[in-house]
């Protein structure tokens, strides 16, 4: 079975691991977290990086530091994973489901702005496939209505907006290095921050509610418990597999980047039949080839086309089920706007295999996906 993901070794990961146990800190915050918060900031442009021990504690974060109290409306699509949702609610917050674009299957900025009620305290946009949304629009209408913009960039490491790396656009951005990513640490993330009066208290939260960083830099005398926090810190050995990775970051984007065009350039002939739609790019935007999809053309077809695919030694996958009719969704949440191309969409979706070392396995793939479409 040609499985839909495999994690990859890119070189340094377990030299780093080695070398982290020798120096004799395997708790969060030594040499290779500070590594880690280096390279995301230079190469990034953010004003501030955090690693976490994956993007939900980054969005949790990003909820304490937006101040979510109940009853608080947060407006983000309902194509996205849980976690989008759960940070806000586990402090109270309403989450305002509102729909996609057919084109990119992001957030439909120009239905952001009829969901906004007096409770709104954010707007989440989720930059699905590593593709960009809207940030232009997003940005001016979160201005104009004094709202925090948190960026769900799991998916979008090294893709841009207009010249800008994703994450750093808005008030926050959270990343993600779970091992079906595109840099991977096993589990991980990183909490991206842009704007300066939020710095130091997101390090508070991030150390359970204390000072402690200001401590070690020698600001106060000792570490007190000051605010509400978590334990949002990875230990040292996944920062240094991370590490290994991000050295390689514009490596690694690039071959994955060449599997997306292979697949791209596989099944035109098939789009151009009306069998399937293949992704869409805006333009003055990069992105990373988190991930090839083809949308087929019901649900019926996309059972059939998985099934197909499973018994020739293929294992392609279907992506979210929308959060808006989910039971927790119906329960914590509710929806801004119509959702018809997030309920027609997702039932179309289909994720091919896409992992660093596919190779010679990727010209089965097309080719058992070309007979399958047939």
């Amino acid at each position: 079975m040609i499985p839909f993901n495999k994690p990859y070794l890119v070189g340094n990961e377990l030299t780093y691991i080695d070398e982290a146990n020798r120096l004799g800190q395997l708790a969060g915050d030594g040499h290779y977290t500070k590594q880690c918060h280096k390279w995301l900031e230079t190469n990034l442009g953010c004003k501030k990086a955090l690693l976490t021990h994956s993007c939900t504690a980054a969005l949790e974060m990003a909820a304490i530091l937006a101040d979510i109290q109940p009853g608080d409306e947060v407006i983000m699509p309902s194509f996205t994973f849980v976690s989008t949702a759960n940070a806000f609610v586990l402090r109270g917050g309403v989450p305002v489901f509102v729909d996609i674009r057919p084109d990119t299957l992001n957030i439909d900025e120009s239905l952001i702005e009829s969901a906004i009620t007096p409770k709104t305290k954010a707007i989440v946009p989720v930059h699905y496939a590593g593709v960009p949304c809207e940030m232009d629009t997003i940005m001016d209408i979160a201005a104009r209505h004094n709202l925090l913009v948190i960026e769900d960039a799991a998916q979008g490491i090294m893709s841009t907006y207009k010249g800008r790396q994703l994450g750093t656009i808005g008030d926050l951005g959270c990343l993600s290095f779970h091992e079906t990513k595109n840099i991977i640490s096993g589990e991980g993330g990183a909490l991206l921050i842009n704007r300066n009066e939020l710095i130091e208290r997101a390090e508070i939260i991030r150390e359970k509610g204390t000072n402690r960083s200001q401590f070690f830099r020698g600001q106060v005398d000792k570490y007190r418990w000051v605010d509400i926090g978590s334990s949002y810190l990875p230990g040292e050995l996944v920062a240094a597999f991370l590490l290994a990775q991000l050295e390689q970051a514009e490596q690694i984007t690039q071959k994955r980047l060449q599997i997306w065009h292979s697949y791209h350039h596989a099944f035109e002939c098939h789009e151009s039949t009306g069998k399937i739609r293949r992704p869409l790019l805006p333009d003055q935007c990069t992105h990373n080839a988190h991930m090839y999809y083809l949308l087929l053309q019901d649900l019926a077809s996309r059972s059939t086309f998985i099934h197909d695919m499973k018994s020739a030694g293929i294992l392609t996958v279907f992506h979210y089920i929308p959060l808006h009719s989910s039971p927790a969704g119906i329960k914590y949440g509710r929806t801004g706007s119509h959702m018809e191309n997030t309920d027609h969409i997702s039932d179309r979706l289909v994720r091919l295999p896409l992992w660093i070392g596919l190779d010679e396995l990727q010209q089965s793939i097309i080719k058992t996906t070309r007979t399958v479409l047939q």
